[in-house]
């Protein structure tokens, strides 16, 4: 299934999208389900299955769509987590996971726009594969860690580099608007191999970021056992898995985005997450 959080005529809701429509899931179930996240958490899954044989009553024209998760309780970000990456930055392969959190503001759907801040004009994209955790849990094991995804989607990870680099990564990385999630989330059913993913980032049509997933240093199994090691994981938190090689900042001269500008990131098995950018008033 493919599932989103989305407004439409004021309302906040969640379904399952069905071609260019999607059924409102949230119409029939948000008395007790007012979010994805809290279906999710609910083991509602299955409920929102059922509601499959339905035909679409909204077209996604039609709605403005959410970040999957909107209200997210944790976002757990992982930089430096591809080889390429980290060699394109001629840094040494991590002994283990750097971790990092995102703001929920920092976050926008699929359509919205990224905003450039007028702090920095060094506004970087970073094209990653996220998850989303359907069942709870502490120390993790590792055999055990995909059985706790609820799905995936794609990310952008984006960042002001001159502030990440000469302030702090957390301020860098958490900018208003500055990083996107969606289109939408695809259940684990659906991507039974996460590592063999292709994902490909777009700057205005060109290709700028083309890798597979199996190049992570600490693959999805591991980064769920690390983290459910010091605070426990429950249902719709977040664990976006790093960014591969071809990032702005490592390019000569860099690339950076700017108001105008249209980045999609496209992650084969789950689809398109396309946003325009627009300078902060």
């Amino acid at each position: 299934m493919k599932l989103v959080s989305f407004t439409a005529s004021g309302r906040a809701s969640y379904g399952i999208v069905m071609g260019d429509g999607l059924i409102d899931v949230g119409r029939k179930l948000g008395g007790k389900y007012p979010t994805l996240r809290t279906a999710i958490a609910g083991n509602a899954l299955g409920e929102i299955a059922a509601e499959a044989k339905g035909r679409p009553d909204l077209a996604l024209s039609q709605v403005t769509l959410l970040p999957p998760i909107p209200d997210a309780e944790k976002v757990v970000c992982a930089g430096k987590n591809y080889r390429g990456h980290v060699a394109e930055g001629a840094g040494k392969l991590p002994e283990h996971p750097s971790l990092f959190l995102r703001l929920n503001n920092s976050i926008v759907g699929h359509g919205s726009a990224l905003m450039r801040s007028k702090l920095s004009s060094e506004f970087d994209y970073e094209g990653e594969l996220a998850l989303v955790i359907g069942k709870p849990g502490r120390h993790i094991a590792q055999k055990d860690a995909l059985s706790h995804i609820a799905g995936y989607s794609c990310f952008n990870e984006g960042c002001f580099r001159d502030i990440q680099f000469k302030h702090s990564l957390t301020a860098g990385k958490n900018f208003a608007a500055s990083g996107s999630f969606g289109p939408w989330l695809v259940t684990a059913d659906e991507i039974p191999d996460p590592t063999q993913l292709m994902l490909h980032t777009r700057l205005n049509g060109n290709e700028v970021q083309h890798t597979k997933t199996d190049d992570l240093i600490f693959d999805i199994p591991y980064l769920i056992s690390y983290i459910s090691g010091f605070t426990p994981l429950v249902a719709g938190d977040v664990i976006v898995t790093g960014t591969p090689e071809g990032v702005g900042f490592a390019r000569k001269p860099p690339l950076w985005m700017k108001a105008g500008d249209v980045v999609e990131v496209d992650i084969s098995g789950i689809g398109v997450l396309r946003n325009s950018i627009v300078d902060e008033a």
